[in-house]
């Protein structure tokens, strides 16, 4: 039997809504001020630490192949059927954003709304509906 950690994957799913919701308000009334986009930066930072993170846990629990990168969690999850593919590709986009907002913050650019902004929370929303689907199919 595998040791699936469903606690932690749940507490990182859980926080989906609140990042959704703030990405929703910002899209929706965006003026591109400095807290505007850090708002921003953050969001989309939380949502990528929030897949790579639930990514790592099931290829872990799943005994999937190790993964070398971020796409690669994303890719071997998808692979193994967690999401579909379309997610998949929609994922990618999202965890390539990791390196520009980790590590090179001092050149994002905070005034500019980001164009993944206004798609992410259906992304995340379906993101954390399939991992629960995938459990519950997988675990039962």
């Amino acid at each position: 039997m595998y040791y699936v950690n469903q606690e932690q994957i749940s507490a990182r799913l859980a926080e989906i809504p609140q990042i959704s919701e703030a990405l929703r308000e910002l899209y929706g009334n965006w003026r591109g001020t400095a807290l505007e986009g850090l708002a921003q930066e953050r969001c989309l930072h939380l949502a990528i630490e929030i897949v790579t993170d639930v990514g790592s846990y099931l290829i872990d629990g799943f005994i999937m192949r190790d993964a070398s990168s971020y796409e690669d969690i994303i890719d071997i999850t998808g692979a193994e059927g967690v999401f579909s593919e379309q997610l998949r590709d929609n994922l990618i986009q999202l965890v390539k954003l990791r390196k520009p907002i980790v590590q090179d913050y001092y050149s994002w650019p905070r005034a500019e709304l980001h164009h993944l902004t206004g798609q992410l929370s259906d992304w995340l929303e379906d993101y954390k509906t399939a991992v629960e689907h995938y459990l519950i199919r997988e675990l039962a």
